[in-house]
């Protein structure tokens, strides 16, 4: 009873319903968990679509992404992507969401057997601790979805090579390390996000500028895919034959570009690169976990300038950009204007200790739901367990319908 307890205490609002001693299953500690990470009372719809057919017709805003678990994840990652998961959840309750923890995408580069299973799972109960809420949103791993694999591969066989030759993060990691030791995934791996993104008919996905490129790429394959196999009378026949529509397979995703609440966050050690968690300086991101003596140390030791004042939106100066904004991000509903005649005068000395302290006040109840969640491993594999089997059953149509379009054998 510890884990609800927690959450009780430390995340609000929540329904409140007297729990019994009797409720020691699995099951029941899931459903319970679930009801109290929920911001309102769950919904009795489930957000899989329970049509049989593929392609899926579209009736509703349809959202998927997902965070890799390299690492732990940063202020970056939560304020540029789950803080806005969260607020699209909450503020568009007619839309399905699907978020996931992409390991798949992890090992595109050499990962510790030993870790990369606590780094998923670590990265999921952030997730729900972040405020991803499985009464509105599917919360799964990529890899308990065998679909993402299969369509992947078939999507490979579609895709042109100087397609995947023209992305700008193989060229600059191939350019640093030299193609002996990159793997073919690097080089293939755009190809498994558009397969992630098209298994779900995704219409909208939330994506920085930096994604832009590989989201374009995902359009291209649906156009090429659906204009290759989804014609003719030869494709209406093949879909009669096992009773499916006979519209083109794939959806085309639009971009949904994060809001000025989720700007890139940068890195405190270079306000001109994006905060990462594949910097080997730890120094130069604030991590999700990082404990408050550590966010405030790296706060006072982050690279600023020798200029007296704060200022945005000055290119001589990113690191003051860079630090306001995550001042602003950690206090929602504050204007620029408000910021600036709060601070705008202070000396990074001054200015400093309050960001800290603002930064650790809006991670601590964070911090404490995560902490809450651990305690009950299984139950959060449970709901893992059960956003996996709901997303199966979306991505396993369309992987159908993808099979019968390209004219493979389809069981009996």
């Amino acid at each position: 009873m510890a884990l609800l307890a927690t959450i009780l205490r430390t995340a609000t609002p929540f329904t409140t319903t007297s729990i019994s001693k009797s409720t020691s299953s699995l099951h029941r500690r899931t459903q319970t968990l679930q009801q109290y990470m929920s911001t309102t009372t769950p919904s009795s719809t489930d957000t899989s679509s329970s049509s049989n057919s593929t392609p899926e017709k579209q009736k509703r805003t349809r959202i998927l992404s997902g965070v890799q678990p390299t690492g732990s994840l940063h202020l970056g990652n939560y304020l540029g992507a789950i803080k806005q998961w969260v607020t699209y959840q909450n503020e568009n309750p007619q839309s399905e969401n699907y978020f996931c923890v992409v390991d798949m995408h992890a090992i595109t580069v050499p990962q510790d057997p030993g870790t990369l299973s606590e780094n998923t799972l670590a990265s999921a109960a952030l997730y729900l601790a972040a405020g991803i809420d499985p009464a509105k949103s599917r919360i799964f791993v990529q890899s308990h979805v065998t679909a993402h694999a299969e369509l992947a591969w078939l999507l490979n066989c579609v895709t042109p090579m100087n397609w995947l030759e023209r992305m700008i993060q193989f060229k600059d990691k191939a350019k640093k390390g030299g193609t002996e030791g990159v793997g073919v995934g690097l080089f293939t791996y755009p190809v498994l996000m558009a397969a992630d993104i098209i298994l779900y008919q995704a219409t909208h996905v939330p994506v920085g500028e930096d994604q832009r490129q590989h989201l374009e790429l995902s359009r291209d394959i649906v156009r090429r895919f659906n204009d290759l196999y989804c014609k003719g009378n030869q494709y209406k026949k093949r879909c009669k034959a096992v009773g499916i529509p006979s519209r083109p397979v794939f959806v085309e995703p639009n971009a949904m570009i994060v809001t000025e609440g989720g700007a890139r966050v940068m890195s405190l050690t270079d306000g001109r690169s994006k905060m990462s968690k594949s910097d080997e300086n730890d120094a130069s991101r604030i991590n999700v976990l990082d404990t408050p003596a550590v966010i405030r140390n790296k706060i006072k030791k982050c690279k600023t300038d020798e200029v007296r004042g704060l200022e945005w939106d000055n290119p001589e100066r990113p690191e003051a950009s860079n630090l306001l904004s995550i001042y602003a991000a950690v206090q929602p509903g504050r204007t620029k204007e408000s910021i600036l005649e709060e601070v705008g005068d202070l000396s990074w000395g001054e200015f400093k200790p309050l960001l800290a302290e603002k930064v650790i006040e809006h991670l601590e109840p964070i911090q404490e739901r995560y902490a809450a969640l651990r305690e009950d491993d299984e139950a959060l594999r449970l709901i893992l367990k059960e956003g996996a089997d709901a997303a199966s059953e979306v991505a396993g149509r369309t992987l159908f319908g993808a099979k019968v379009a390209m004219g493979f054998t389809t069981p009996s």
